[in-house]
């Protein structure tokens, strides 16, 4: 397994050329020894794939980078193993070998990828979560890149509903990235798992990010853009996704917003609008569990002026000085209202004197 391992981690030859390869000489012990001449002779091969295969043969270092793997207990399932992904195989480009820490997706269950701005608003971080808690209490698995913002907003609702997550890498999964995410990456190693077709140790380059979107689609039965500019890499895995005949789904917001400029265009373009997600339970056919129905808790439990304050929030986070304004409470009062609603989770401070709402 050791020469399956070399020829998955060649860097600059396709997924696709070495599935060739490998149905051409049945091995890739075989690939590792062959002649160059015959190399050569493949009309599949330009002269920089051939160089790409000769450079590799001169790695001392194999051996050493399987046993560390080993160690690390990642799997290593190439495409032509009982156990890669069915999901996988019917993609185009499918990826030559995946590595695994903690499970593969369940290949029977619904999933759904929960995708978006790295730099997301208030409005889309608590919507992410929101989504990713409900699929996840739901039984859908929730597919996401565990990036900044969207991604792992929606990966933590769904560990917060108690339901599974994977987390598709742009690096090795031996790498936790952006590092701000350990927690979660631990996490979903517990509950999920974090997989990717890059091997042990490759550090999270710009231009794997693209490659893995088609792997996050690919796992995914419906993928769900919430917050998106006009030129985005969520919308990569939009259009991954249709072509790989998914549904896709789009959260509105204000026709102000760059960040929704991208969810707008999809929208325009035919995707499913994200109203709420027991809405979308509803058009996946999926029986909605109990204890996520919609609460009115707003109207039961919020005094008299706490609702007064509590309805002036909108999409974005709103400063002291306007909520005075709309208000006409006085500063101490208001302030004492803020610090209630903040104490019954209905709002929070995102900086100094601006507040927004939660879920």
């Amino acid at each position: 397994m050791i020469y399956e391992y070399w020829l998955a981690a060649i860097q600059g030859v396709s997924a696709k050329k070495k599935r060739l390869l490998r149905e051409e000489y049945g091995e890739g012990k075989t690939v590792y020894y062959i002649e160059e001449i015959q190399l050569r002779f493949l009309d599949f091969l330009e002269d920089k794939d051939v160089e790409a295969i000769l450079h590799a043969r001169k790695d001392k270092n194999i051996e050493k980078e399987w046993r560390r793997m080993t160690e690390k207990n990642i799997r290593f399932i190439p495409y032509f193993s009982e156990q890669y992904p069915n999901r996988m195989r019917q993609i185009d480009d499918a990826p030559y070998a995946l590595y695994v820490k903690g499970r593969l997706p369940e290949e029977g269950r619904l999933s759904a990828a929960v995708v978006g701005a790295r730099k997301c608003t208030p409005y889309g971080e608590e919507t992410a979560l929101e989504y990713g808690e409900c699929l996840a209490q739901n039984g859908i698995q929730v597919i996401s890149g565990m990036a900044r913002g969207i991604d792992g907003a929606g990966q933590r609702g769904a560990l917060n509903g108690g339901g599974t997550t994977y987390g598709i890498l742009g690096c090795g999964v031996d790498i936790c990235y952006p590092r701000e995410h350990i927690g979660l990456y631990m996490d979903i190693q517990d509950n999920g798992g974090l997989i990717s077709e890059q091997p042990p140790g490759r550090p999270p380059l710009p231009v794997y990010f693209p490659l893995r979107n088609r792997i996050i689609s690919g796992f995914s039965d419906v993928v769900l853009i919430i917050e998106a500019r006009e030129r985005s890499g969520s919308l990569i895995t939009a259009d991954l996704a249709l072509e790989q005949g998914k549904d896709v789904y789009a959260l509105p917001g204000p026709v102000t917003s760059q960040l929704s400029q991208g969810c707008h265009r999809l929208i325009r373009q035919g995707a499913g609008i994200l109203i709420s997600p027991e809405d979308l339970l509803a058009e996946l056919k999926v029986v909605v569990g109990p204890g996520i129905q919609k609460s009115d808790k707003n109207k039961k439990t919020l005094e008299n002026h706490e609702n007064v304050v509590y309805s002036c929030f909108g999409f974005f986070p709103k400063g002291i000085s306007q909520l005075l304004e709309e208000t006409g409470f006085c500063a101490s009062e208001l302030l004492q209202i803020l610090t209630s609603l903040e104490l019954k989770g209905y709002i929070r401070e995102v900086s100094k004197n601006y507040y927004s709402k939660t879920r």
